[in-house]
């Protein structure tokens, strides 16, 4: 069991909802240092595209977890959550309040809550599993996922493959549905007691702001940026893989037309963003703000303090 470090601030939330922005006003409110929980900004050189905060927005506050890999790297989970867990150890020593800020949701709730002990993948069973998805098509698998482990079908869609696989998978290891073990653990003991602030807001206007964001990306050198990875790296690292990066990367490859390119990041990332409202909805422990707007307000701030006991 981790060491409980209280108290502990988490700001999550589906990507272009101004995060980062909110949790510069909580630090610098409060005397906090952030970490980052993005799957993208830990990799040194992927700039423009992960939105990672320059040394200007963030005037002088610490931000911990970014640029701390290479992009042939990997970092799972739990991975991350031993990094996280001595960055926050290091912010309590040095008396200041632990500001964790991110969109990767698996990430968070690793550090927070720990992940479900499941056993490790069955190349033989994962095989057959895949096949059978192959054959008959991921719905064909969502109906017999739902006849035995009816909890984890409801929270994934028929399409999607690969968690029906693992969730089949997992019930033809252990005898017992994802669904009822990820239900037990939610209940079990967290590794930190933290105050748990999801960031959202209108739909109508977030998907005004990914189209905007896209832009701004590219007018700041986001294709030149892909271009210098790739050349470095290769095209097969696993960051040039993510939302928006694969998109650029296949402009600059394959050369997409930019217009088809800025088409296909809008559509990935709002794509993306749905999927991180759904992961947080499901998380325990959350309470919802409205916008970054809100928890920067005297109202909000307030409201961190008491709960933190500030």
């Amino acid at each position: 069991m981790t060491e409980r470090l209280q108290p502990l601030l988490v700001i999550a939330g589906p990507t272009a909802t101004s995060k980062t922005a909110a949790a510069i006003d909580v630090a610098r409110r409060f005397d906090g240092e952030l970490i980052g929980a993005d799957s993208v900004q830990v990799y040194r050189g992927f700039d423009i595209g992960s939105a990672k905060p320059t040394a200007d927005e963030l005037g002088g506050v610490a931000h911990h977890l970014l640029d701390v890999l290479d992009p042939d790297q990997d970092v799972d989970a739990v991975a991350y959550a031993n990094l996280a867990d001595e960055a926050i150890r290091g912010v309590r020593d040095r008396g200041h309040l632990p500001i964790v800020v991110g969109g990767t949701g698996l990430w968070i709730r690793a550090l927070v809550r720990g992940l479900v002990d499941v056993p490790a993948v069955d190349p033989v069973v994962r095989q057959r599993l895949e096949q059978a998805a192959a054959a008959r098509g991921a719905p064909a698998l969502h109906a017999r996922l739902a006849e035995v482990d009816p909890m984890s079908a409801e929270a994934v869609h028929p399409n999607d493959a690969l968690r029906i696989v693992r969730a089949l998978e997992v019930y033809e290891q252990t005898g017992t549905p994802l669904g009822t073990l990820r239900a037990a653990h939610a209940l079990g003991e967290p590794r930190y007691q933290a105050l748990f602030v999801v960031l959202d807001m209108d739909r109508t206007a977030h998907d005004a702001v990914i189209e905007s964001r896209a832009e701004r990306m590219l007018a700041a050198g986001w294709i030149d940026e892909v271009r210098s990875l790739r050349r470095r790296w290769g095209d097969d690292v696993r960051p040039l893989g993510s939302v928006g990066y694969r998109e650029v990367l296949a402009h600059v490859r394959d050369e997409v037309a930019l217009e088809e390119t800025v088409r296909q990041i809008r559509k990935s990332t709002r794509i993306y963003a749905r999927r991180q409202r759904t992961w947080f909805k499901g998380e325990p422990g959350i309470r919802w703000r409205s916008e970054s707007a809100e928890l920067r307000e005297p109202s909000g701030l307030d409201r961190i303090a008491r709960e933190l006991g500030l």
